[in-house]
């Protein structure tokens, strides 16, 4: 009377998930040239809060060192780009190699820095976390002029 129905994985309804195409447009739409390239997964955490008058970016860079990070701005965006190379060697007595591994790896994010004041950015970088503090910029109110009519 009951018969068991093996599952079968290869079903395109079993794993149908109607909102993929919209997850995907948006990850491709809201990410910057250097995200499309990556995985998501190889992108560096970062907090930003803000404080009386400035923003605070911690960004999460353990077992870098400070030669391996780059904060630079070209215009308004903020680029971090952190790199590391490494290699490990393990010979026997004749030389020969028993084991060899070389890994690269290299992160980058972009923030746009258009409110704040660039001039007087500060980066600290300790126990694997880069602090960025960055001011905010002065609102100006418009300068009252009075003009002569011809």
């Amino acid at each position: 009377m009951f018969e068991i129905i093996p599952r079968n994985t290869l079903n395109p309804f079993v794993s149908f998930n109607p909102f993929r195409e919209m997850e995907e447009f948006e990850k491709r739409f809201f990410s910057f040239p250097e995200a499309k390239a990556r995985p998501s997964h190889q992108m560096f955490r970062t907090d930003i809060r803000e404080e009386e008058g400035k923003f605070i970016l911690e960004a999460e860079l353990p077992g870098f060192e400070k030669k391996d990070i780059n904060v630079n701005l070209e215009g308004d965006y903020l680029t971090i780009k952190a790199e590391r190379k490494s290699e490990n060697e393990e010979k026997d007595e004749a030389k020969n190699y028993v084991r060899r591994e070389r890994s690269y790896g290299s992160y980058a994010r972009s923030f746009d820095v258009s409110a704040v004041d660039t001039e007087n950015i500060c980066a600290k970088y300790e126990n694997g976390v880069l602090v960025l503090t960055l001011p905010k910029k002065e609102e100006k109110a418009p300068a009252s002029k009075q003009f002569i009519i011809e």
